[in-house]
């Protein structure tokens, strides 16, 4: 007859002696990639728990993806901290953790004095199975009509309020740091001639909108270290 398993208890935290931090469920964390090469997994803390004697700790990950890790893989408007939080949870052991991290909100992300390296931003949640994305569709800035990068310096115009990459408008971007008010072209007139340098971190609501494609399904399987499988998309 086969033993039963042994019942574990729930923790609240957890000191992951290697880094010398505490855990706490809801913390994001940087995880050990299976190949040590790929940078490391990201994933929010949602149960900790441990044996009878308060050993062999294991942690409830939800992993965050990259860009490239998503069906349809990196676009332009994605900026290089963002991750998509998906549906895709793995029991790991602890001693996997790494480090703490933090993926702020989009909007808390964009008002940030200065990006740290642990610091990353969320705007989607994405589905790992069938690559959908919530929300399904973003607004859109500037002639180009994409989705605001925050990699990316753009200037808004002073009476439409509307956003635009200094490519867009036939300036660089040194030229553009140096303008002080900015009118585009649809809301230029004879008394509006000036360029107002922005690095202004909110965007305005738009009416136009990008939708987010959901394409065709292909994938590989990583291994990771605690025995599950982390699904990615094929390139």
């Amino acid at each position: 007859m086969a033993k039963a398993k042994a019942p574990r208890r729930p923790l609240e935290s957890c000191t992951i002696k290697h880094i010398n931090k505490t855990i706490n469920a809801g913390d994001c964390v940087l995880m050990r990639p299976a190949d040590q090469s790929n940078p490391q997994y990201v994933a929010r803390i949602e149960r900790i728990d441990a044996d009878a004697r308060g050993g062999n700790v294991k942690v409830l990950a939800r992993w965050y993806y990259r860009p490239e890790e998503s069906i349809g893989g990196r676009r332009q408007f994605h900026g290089s901290k963002e991750l998509f939080l998906s549906d895709h949870y793995d029991v790991q052991s602890a001693d996997t953790i790494e480090g703490k991290c933090t993926v702020h909100s989009f909007k808390s992300y964009t008002k940030l004095d200065a990006v740290g390296n642990d610091d990353f931003f969320c705007r989607f949640e994405y589905n790992s199975s069938t690559g959908a994305f919530n929300p399904d569709r973003v607004a859109v800035y500037c002639k180009c009509e994409m989705p605001y990068n925050p990699d990316d310096l753009m200037v808004q115009c002073e009476d439409c309020s509307d956003w635009f990459h200094p490519a867009c408008i036939e300036m660089t971007a040194e030229e553009a740091k140096r303008l002080d008010h900015f009118f585009c072209e649809t809301c230029s007139s004879e008394g509006k001639k000036k360029l107002r340098n922005s690095h202004a971190a909110s965007r305005p609501s738009d009416t136009k909108v990008f939708p987010i494609p959901r394409p065709s399904i292909h994938f590989r399987w990583i291994q990771n270290d605690a025995g599950g499988d982390k699904k990615v998309h094929k390139s």
